[in-house]
């Protein structure tokens, strides 16, 4: 199994627990990897046979800046769920990090992995 990569996506959204953090949008930087066998795609030079990471950074796009959770776990799984779902991935590794969360100059975030991931991925 190969991997697909989307790395530094930087969308933004309002998320947090405090009341100034709902209310201001801030950047979230997303890191994908995603289990896909490229060897048809790589055959076929076709977008139809590949996992199209146009189309799931654009899906990111969608679910992240239409936020509703306050919580990074709690976005970073409803990613998971709606890219597995969607893009028929059997795998995947996701970092959600939120600058600055903390204080200036310092990142924090999560790192989740759904699936089973592939041998040799």
């Amino acid at each position: 199994m190969d991997i697909v990569f989307i790395r530094g996506l930087r969308i933004e959204t309002r998320i947090g627990i405090h009341d100034w953090e709902k209310r201001t949008p801030r950047p979230l930087i997303l890191d994908l990897e995603m289990a896909s066998d490229i060897a048809r795609a790589a055959a076929s030079d076709r977008i139809e046979d590949a996992l199209d990471y146009d189309a799931v950074t654009r899906r990111l796009i969608q679910v992240v800046s239409g936020n509703t959770h306050e919580l990074v776990e709690t976005l970073a799984e409803h990613c998971a769920r709606v890219l597995m779902a969607e893009f028929a991935i059997p795998w995947l590794r996701l970092g959600l990090n939120k600058p600055g969360a903390v204080g200036e100059g310092v990142d924090v975030g999560v790192v989740i992995e759904r699936g089973i991931k592939p041998v040799g991925a």
